[in-house]
């Protein structure tokens, strides 16, 4: 079972990714439950085995009664990690998830690889925290909810109500007032100044321009404060990966992979021959090596110089970006083909799509609105050639 006794309580985390990427551990924002990733959780799991961790007082992790602090939030992230049997990891938190990165990298540095501390602080007004745990034990989170939500996202966002906007809100709802109160505490009596010079991990520090949580300058004043540490602000509240997954995404991948990274995701190119070799790696993941072997044998001299382009910029550059992930970049294909009428490379993607992510409801879910905004022709003749590759597919890929 996911879960781990520290201190006193059962903390849970989930594991997302492949088992032999490297570990990435997550811890979200007071409030809110691992769900808060969801935005940016199939970018992250692309690059790296994500391990997203409930805080003590929230989602599933216990929410023992009394007063929690910084230190002890920090261990139950070492117990995780030390039952997973992580002896190092890469480290992404937002909001009191950033304070408690900060307290790792301050007090077990030699834990952490890299580190991105998101919409965050390192110095509070204890006043402002009496305030609101006084309001929570007289109220209940209904006391608090609107001013929250109010933090959370821009009214621009808020104003769109998406599905991701109720569940953020109706999990800080739902979070046992004992649990929130306890975080509470451990931010207002948080000792984190005094470590941020000492800090010797790589770190990112991301803030948002509209955040009123944890205003901008926080974040600046932290980048200037940790040694050699990097800053990027986005034009976001202070859920910067809900009301910017894409950029967030890209940004904090780039930066969290480090050395490890293709040079075509961080943009540093070596030269040619990496950029080639990377395309064909990317290429094999999404189209099969089948197909790539017979596409690079079938070549000569005159096609070898194109194919190669292809490997070198279609997949070496534009499908390796963080900001999309596959089957997000699959279907636009398949419509960007589709309104083309480039049948030969439609009935391609549409074949290994089936094979890799998509599924007969997403393909005929894209079918049906490209007789709209491509015209019923086009339209007419996709779903002829999807049928029967579907058709080929399920034959394929039937018990035996």
């Amino acid at each position: 079972m996911p879960f781990v006794n520290s201190d006193g309580a059962r903390i849970y985390w989930r594991i997302d990714g492949r088992a032999e990427s490297p570990p990435l551990m997550v811890v979200g924002s007071l409030g809110s439950d691992h769900a808060m990733w969801n935005p940016v959780i199939g970018a992250l799991t692309r690059f790296f085995r994500v391990v997203r961790i409930d805080k003590r007082g929230h989602g599933a992790s216990d929410a023992p009664d009394g007063e929690y602090q910084m230190e002890q939030l920090a261990r139950d992230v070492l117990a995780v990690a030390d039952t997973l049997g992580l002896k190092r990891f890469r480290y992404l938190g937002l909001s009191i998830g950033g304070m408690i990165g900060m307290q790792l990298a301050g007090t077990t540095g030699e834990r952490i690889e890299r580190m991105v501390l998101s919409n965050t602080s390192a110095r509070v007004d204890p006043g402002m925290w009496a305030e609101r745990i006084a309001a929570i034990r007289s109220g209940g989170m209904a006391a608090i909810a609107d001013a929250v939500i109010g933090r959370f996202f821009t009214p621009a966002y808020a104003a769109r109500n998406t599905e991701h906007y109720a569940t953020v809100r109706q999990t800080l709802l739902s979070i046992e007032p004992t649990g929130y109160i306890g975080c509470c505490t451990a931010i207002r009596d948080m000792r984190l100044q005094p470590l941020l010079p000492g800090i010797q991990t790589p770190t990112l520090v991301v803030a948002g321009s509209f955040d009123p949580s944890t205003p901008p300058e926080q974040g600046r004043w932290i980048a200037q404060t940790i040694p050699n540490a990097q800053y990027l602000e986005l034009p976001t509240a202070h859920l910067s990966p809900s009301e910017e997954p894409g950029r967030y995404a890209d940004a904090v991948v780039r930066f969290l992979l480090g050395n490890d990274a293709p040079t075509s995701v961080t943009g540093r190119h070596r030269g040619e021959n990496d950029r080639f070799d990377e395309g064909l790696t990317r290429r094999r993941q999404v189209m099969g090596d089948a197909y790539v072997d017979e596409r690079r044998s079938s070549g000569d001299d005159f096609t070898a110089g194109f194919d190669d382009l292809i490997t070198r910029y279609a997949w070496g550059e534009v499908w390796t970006g963080p900001a999309l992930d596959d089957r997000t970049r699959r279907l636009l294909v398949i419509a960007q083909l589709l309104a083309q009428a480039r049948w030969d490379e439609f009935r391609l993607h549409v074949a290994n799509g089936l094979a890799a992510e998509l599924d007969a409801g997403e393909l005929e879910a894209l079918l049906m609105q490209s007789a709209i905004y491509c015209g019923m022709p086009a339209a007419n003749t996709a779903f002829r050639h999807a049928a029967e590759l579907l058709r080929k597919h399920r034959a394929d890929t039937a018990p035996k």
